[in-house]
């Protein structure tokens, strides 16, 4: 009985020392749990905190680059020496380009005496007998492309130019002051080529018989196929040269007719030199021919009368002025041979 009360005493005395303990525990701590202000003699540290972002600051406009890149003297050492395995080679030598050269001028001609132009002659034919080339004449004169020239002009030659005689084109009397050849004798003009020999002049009737020339007998009658001045005649031009007919001068357009009944053989302006042409097959072996015409007023095959007009006046011979080459030839066996027109036509 006495143990049992003894327990019960004890339990209620441990009770109440853990209410009292309880009840007695203060709420929060009765002293700071920061270090004091001044505690110990060290001061409070800083309390730490995020730094305020900076201010704004608008870019700098910056200039862009120049568009050629500058230009400075660079300091450089000089290149490591070859090893001595001879491996590395060092560049060539930096060679500047070649200096320009200034084209040399064109070459002049020193213009000396001056040639008289006569009728009949043309500037090729003043080129022949001075041994100088056409264009050089044009130039010294002026002449223009197609190098005109008319009756009584002067001629400046150059310092150069040698008066080998009178060409067939060039009929002039010599200029003083030009150079001849050193032995001082003019040579006559050379021979005409081989291949195409001229035919013996046509028999001719007394001059009493009413007509100065006429067809070799037995051949057809021919006439002038347009009336003008002769610019050119039959012959050697020298040069090698050789005109197988005469050029007539007319006004430009003026008819060109048949000089007898025949028949066109040809109409066209394949052969070389001669620019428009016609050609006309006669009776007793003639032939005659028309070159540098304007226009042709006939085609091949075409029978045609004397005096039946078969083109006009052209501007292509080069006579410096309108005019028409004219041929007459004849046939040697299968030879058409050329003979001079003024033998053959009415004077």
């Amino acid at each position: 009985m006495r143990l049992q009360q003894w327990i019960r005493a004890t339990a209620i005395a441990l009770a109440g020392i853990a209410a009292t303990a309880c009840a007695s525990y203060p709420e929060a701590p009765r002293y700071s749990t920061r270090p004091m202000e001044g505690y110990g003699g060290m001061a409070a540290p800083a309390q730490p905190g995020y730094p305020a972002p900076p201010a704004y600051t608008p870019p700098v406009y910056e200039a862009p680059p120049p568009a050629t890149a500058p230009i400075a003297s660079i300091e450089g050492g000089a290149l490591p020496p070859p090893s001595s395995s001879g491996s590395y080679a060092p560049p060539p030598a930096y060679a500047p380009p070649p200096a320009y050269v200034t084209p040399s001028a064109p070459m002049t001609v020193t213009a000396g005496a001056a040639y008289v132009i006569q009728p009949g002659d043309t500037i090729s034919g003043v080129g022949r007998r001075f041994q100088t080339p056409v264009q050089n004449l044009i130039d010294l004169n002026g002449l223009g492309p197609r190098g005109a020239i008319s009756v009584g002009q002067s001629i400046v030659l150059p310092d150069s130019a040698l008066d080998t005689g009178r060409d067939p084109y060039a009929t002039g009397p010599a200029p003083i002051g030009v150079m001849v050849p050193e032995n001082g004798v003019i040579p006559p003009p050379p021979p005409p080529p081989s291949g195409n020999p001229a035919a013996p002049p046509p028999a001719r009737q007394p001059a009493d018989s009413g007509s100065t020339s006429v067809a070799p007998p037995g051949s057809t009658a021919l006439q002038w196929p347009v009336r003008g001045e002769i610019l050119r005649r039959f012959g050697p031009v020298g040069m090698g040269e050789r005109n197988n007919g005469i050029n007539i001068g007319a006004s430009a357009g003026e008819p060109v007719v048949a000089s007898a009944d025949g028949r066109v053989a040809y109409v066209g302006d394949d052969l070389v030199g001669q620019g428009l042409t016609v050609l006309i097959v006669h009776r007793d072996g003639w032939r005659t021919v028309y070159g540098h015409l304007g226009s042709a007023t006939i085609n091949d095959g075409a029978d045609v009368r004397a005096g039946q007009q078969i083109g006009t006046v052209g501007l292509t011979a080069g006579d410096g002025r309108p005019s028409i080459h004219f041929e007459t030839r004849r046939m040697q066996g299968d030879e058409p041979v050329a003979i001079d027109p003024l033998t053959v036509l009415p004077r």
